[in-house]
């Protein structure tokens, strides 16, 4: 059958029930989807879904990658997308299209040319459904990359220690992304506490390689630039031995066992007098 005939046909088979086709195409998506988008919502967006669908095929186009499908893919971006975002996965948002092939089956008359024309545009469907498919990956790749952009930004919190000082506390791996989160916001903290002195505290690392000295060694440069001295401390036996062992050289980078001695080296080197009070009796 040639194109036009075809989404002739379609058109047709798609108009014997009206309504009630675009009806039981809603209730069965409706119901794959586990009551989690309200019915009326489904509704809404399957008719906008449906009227485009067949304005297309009146175009007499079968070409789901074609110009006059413009409309049909642009709801289904917008479907595909709040799908994502809502948690479903690839199968339950590709249902959404492949549902309708069920619904027409009981419209078909059984002649051959009605048989031809569902089977052309089954492979519509399908067509549709992978471009379907392809909006959802896309989607959540980029809802999974701002989500862990957004965990990087929690787990490298910068805190003001003292006037004049901040503190970076590390827990984890560090690797050159968040080496990068960390220099943004520790120099942020800087200009915006006016400090000059930093403590980046690597006690929740948990080793350190060449590599992961390289970042502390980057991030101190670049907090130097900005006219602020760097402490490091978390330095603990074992990774003591790592770093003699592996030949890294901090220079005249200041490092510290505990977060304490840091503070405290910190504040003496910014003129402060800072003394050791042992606890009265009952404290």
């Amino acid at each position: 059958m040639a194109g036009r005939g075809v989404s002739d046909r379609v058109v047709g088979l798609l108009s014997v029930r009206g309504e009630d086709l675009g009806t039981a195409w809603a209730d069965k998506v409706s119901g794959s989807l586990g009551g989690r988008v309200s019915r009326a919502e489904v509704h809404r967006e399957l008719e906008e879904l449906y009227t485009a669908l067949v304005a297309a095929l009146k175009e007499g186009s079968l070409d789901g990658r074609g110009e006059a499908f413009g409309e049909v893919r642009a709801l289904l971006s917008e479907l595909s997308r709040d799908r994502a975002r809502q948690g479903f996965t690839p199968t339950e948002t590709a249902v959404s299209v492949f549902a309708l092939k069920e619904v027409l089956e009981p419209a078909l008359s059984g002649e051959d040319g009605d048989v031809q024309a569902y089977l052309q545009f089954a492979a519509l469907l399908d067509t549709l459904g992978l471009f379907t498919i392809e909006v959802y990956s896309r989607a959540r790749e980029d809802l999974i990359s701002a989500q862990a952009e957004q965990l990087l930004e929690l787990s490298t919190p910068v805190v003001k220690l003292w006037d004049g000082v901040v503190g970076v506390p590390l827990v984890g791996t560090l690797d050159s992304a968040r080496t990068m989160v960390v220099m943004e916001k520790m120099l942020q903290a800087l200009i915006d506490t006016g400090s000059e002195q930093a403590i980046i505290d690597i006690t929740g690392v948990p080793a350190v390689d060449t590599e992961v000295a390289q970042h502390l060694l980057k991030t101190v440069v670049a907090a130097r630039l900005m006219g602020a001295e760097c402490t490091i401390s978390g330095i603990r036996p074992q990774i003591a031995q790592t770093i003699v062992a592996l030949g890294i050289d901090f220079g005249d980078i200041v490092t510290k066992a505990t977060l304490a001695d840091a503070l405290r080296h910190t504040l003496r080197r910014s003129g402060l007098s800072v003394s050791r009070t042992a606890p009265q009796a009952g404290q």
